[in-house]
């Protein structure tokens, strides 16, 4: 193997190769607003919501009421810029708000 570094390599580098070069990188970036969504929405929000995934560039957050699933549909665009604004290289298409299901 011609042209490899010898000796240790830090773990990070490695990794970020590996996401690159099978194309995952923008979406574990992506990925990283769902454990940051109480965060980005603060504590009010967060109690009624919980960020699920982010599936082809939508991040998906169940809703526990209709009610606030209504009020969070009329300020999902402020929630996208705060997304957005924690990912300037690759940016989120839209938020999709989806009711819980209840047990």
């Amino acid at each position: 193997m011609i042209g490899r570094k010898k000796g240790p390599v830090r773990l990070g580098d490695v990794l970020s190769g590996v996401l690159e070069e099978h194309g995952l990188r923008n979406e574990v970036k992506q990925a990283s607003v769902v454990d940051a969504w109480p965060e980005l929405v603060g504590e009010h929000i967060a109690a009624v919501t919980h960020a699920k995934v982010v599936v082809s560039g939508a991040l998906f957050v169940e809703v526990r009421t209709s009610a606030w699933l209504t009020e969070l549909n009329m300020m999902r665009e402020e929630f996208l810029r705060r997304v957005n604004e924690r990912l300037p290289e690759t940016p989120l298409d839209r938020i999709v708000f989806v009711l819980a299901e209840t047990e």
